[in-house]
Formats: C-alpha cells, structure tokens, sequence
C-alpha cells in the first residue's frame, strides 16, 4: 500500500517527548496512515497497541478516567506508542491529552487523529501549548496521485525532468493528461483510485453531501443551508478578495456568523484564507484575504463543472486555486501571502517569511503574461525574485 509524503515526517517525530496530532480533512486516510505507523512500529520492535474510540466499550472505558488507558498497553520497560483514532469521540479529549502528558510522558507516547470538532474547541490549543506537534495531512500531491494510479512510470519521467534541466520527455503528453485529469476531480485518495470519471463524480458528491454535512454537525451549524450557499459561493470565488459585509448582505446573516462559517471551513481543512503583503501601509494595505478551496475536486463539485481545463471560462482560477495547493506542500501558509495595492497593483503570492523570498504570478497561458504590469513591485520590492507559474503551453519546465 502507498505510503503518503507525510508517513516519513510522522514517523521521525515517534521518539520525539511531545505528543502527534494528525490533521485533515475526512477521507484524507488518516486512520490508513495511523495502521501504517502501527506496521512500522511492530517490524521495528517498538511497543505499541491502536485504540478505535468508535469502539463504544474501549470509549466507555477511558471516558472514566484517562488512567485507564494503561489497562491496554503492552507489559515492557519502554515507552508505548499509542495509536488513537478518532480521538474527538472522547468527552473531554483535551484533558485527557493533557493529563497524560504531564504525568505519563516517559510511558506513554501518543499519535491521534480526529475530527474538525476537536480542533474547533478552544480548549485543544489552550491546554495543549507545548504538549503537541500537529501534522496536517492534504489531499494528495500530484507524485502522491501518480502512485495511488500506478503511473511510477511518469513519476519517474517527472523525476528525471525535475533532476536534467535539457531533458526532453517522450511521455509529456501522457504526464499532461494525468495533470489534467488531477486538476479536475482533485486529491482525496478513494477519487484517484476510482477509474470511471462518473462515478468520481459521484465520489466527490458523497464528500460534498455526507462528509460535509456530518462537520456541519459536529460543528454545532444551525443553518445549514445557508453554510453550503457560503460554501459554494466560496467555489465561485477562488483567488479573489474576500468581503464579509457582502457576503452578510447577500445570505441575509450576521458578520458573526460568516466569520464563524468562515472559521469552520477552514478549520475542517475546506478552505484556506491568504492573507496581504505589506510594507507601506498607506498605499498597500488591505484587510482582506483571498479565498482558495483545498481540493480542486471538491471545488469543481461545489461549482458543477467538470471540463478538461483548456474548455473552461474559469481555467485562470482553477490553476491559481491548484498553485495555492502546490505551494502547501512546501510552505506553511504563514508564510503565503499576496500583493495588492490600492491602485489596483497585484501579484498572487509573496513568500516573505522563507529563506529566500519570492513572489509568483500565476496565468493559465504564458502568452497572457504582461511583464510591464510588475514595474511597480519590482521596484518597490528588488529583493523578490518575481516568478511566472503557467499550464499552457505545458512542457517539461512546468516541473523544473
């Protein structure tokens, strides 16, 4: 079975003091990446045991007190890791991270993963400080996607472009249709794996339909139709400015309420906010954020629209909104940022707080970029290198 990107990552930090928190949105295979972690552990001789809080009597058991957990541990002088999955099923999960932390440390190391619920409660951050390391865990990488479609072929021709700067592929016709086919109907991993686009399709409506629905719940949404118009609207709007007065105004609820639908959306790992650049507060500054979704396949299910991207009126976006995504699996999303002045000067994305910032504009089509309209930026910023990111024409230096 694949292994993710993050599997090595997750794996380092086992001997690490602090306790892993695996973040993601539902269907994401946290519980797979969780059962890979077990398998390394037993062929390394490491103890551990996997705990399913969705088993209601293991659930009952340590709702009582957290101290019964080592009732199932293993009998050894080493420290046990211990595997939670679905972790927000537990009364009081923060407390009980906690407590075991402060007093259990040297015997008990804790991997779990649970659902937006857990991390929308404010105790999770305040009793936590210190405690934990948090993992978030995206849909999938394009490399991620060719692996889950048994293409290690073109993963390797991706390769050996990304390693020989004057390498020409025989395959890059092959390795565009997978990106295309990747752009469409997204990241999340039982997508990928399915072969019959209409029932990606309806893959991606279940995700939209169920698996929404039940972070609705959890989340304590009351409205619930007006959060999927929010969530939709959102689709439509991907890489522009975010305005909450018109969206209060145009769903008819409260600035309250939008930045608390906000909040959820993100905090279940739907969509992201990016927020401005600025040095000169006078002439740049703007409170507003730009809006991404994190899977371009939830997104294309949001907005109904599931064209090859060469045949869409809103290619621009949709690759802005894949870049966004690109750029996540490099770069924490502190460290994003875009440039907008108040004369209407844009570029799409600073990279300020890295060792070595840049900025990138991102076109659909190469021959849509006019260098002329960054005069203002270069000038203004000299030490950013500005960067052009393009799909079409789509050659080898998409990769490089």
């Amino acid at each position: 079975m694949m292994k993710r990107n993050l599997f090595e990552k997750l794996v380092n930090h086992l001997d690490k003091k602090e306790f892993t928190i695996l973040t993601g949105a539902r269907q994401m295979g946290k519980s797979t990446l969780l059962r890979q972690m077990e398998i390394y552990c037993k062929e390394n001789n490491l103890p551990s045991v996997f705990l399913n809080l969705e088993n209601k009597n293991l659930l009952s058991e340590l709702n009582k007190t957290p101290l019964n957990i080592l009732n199932f541990l293993p009998l050894t002088d080493k420290r046990v890791i211990v595997f939670m999955d679905e972790i927000q099923y537990l009364d009081d999960p923060s407390n009980f991270l906690k407590l075991l932390y402060d007093e259990y440390s040297k015997t008990i190391k804790i991997v779990a993963t649970g659902s937006s619920a857990f991390y929308i409660d404010k105790s999770f951050k305040d009793s936590l400080a210190g405690r934990k390391r948090i993992f978030h865990l995206y849909t999938c990488s394009y490399d991620e996607y060719l692996k889950l479609r048994n293409r290690e072929d073109l993963l390797e021709e991706v390769k050996s472009i990304q390693k020989n700067g004057n390498f020409k592929s025989l395959k890059i016709e092959m390795i565009q249709q997978e990106w295309n086919n990747y752009m469409v109907y997204g990241g999340y991993p039982a997508v990928i794996t399915e072969h019959d686009n209409k029932e990606k399709i309806e893959y991606l409506k279940e995700i939209r339909d169920s698996f929404v629905k039940r972070d609705i719940l959890e989340s304590g949404i009351q409205n619930e139709n007006v959060f999927y118009q929010l969530f939709r609207i959102m689709a439509g709007q991907v890489g522009n400015l975010l305005n909450v007065n018109e969206l209060s105004s145009l769903l008819r609820i409260k600035h309250d309420t939008v930045n608390n639908y906000l909040y959820i959306l993100q905090k279940c790992f739907h969509l992201v906010l990016i927020k401005p650049f600025y040095k000169n507060i006078r002439k740049e500054l703007t409170k507003m954020p730009k809006v991404y979704l994190l899977d371009n396949g939830l997104r294309n299910c949001l907005v109904n629209n599931f064209e090859s991207p060469e045949f869409r009126l809103d290619k621009g976006e949709l690759w802005e909104n894949q870049y966004v995504r690109l750029l996540l699996e490099k770069y924490a999303l502190d460290d994003i940022s875009f440039w907008r002045t108040s004369d209407g000067n844009e570029v799409d994305f600073v990279l300020c707080n890295v060792e070595h910032p840049f900025a990138v504009e991102v076109k659909f089509s190469k021959y849509a970029i006019k260098e002329s309209k960054y005069k203002m930026f270069k000038e203004t910023y000299p030490n950013f290198p500005l960067n052009f990111a393009y799909m079409e024409p789509f050659d080898e230096d998409f990769f490089r």
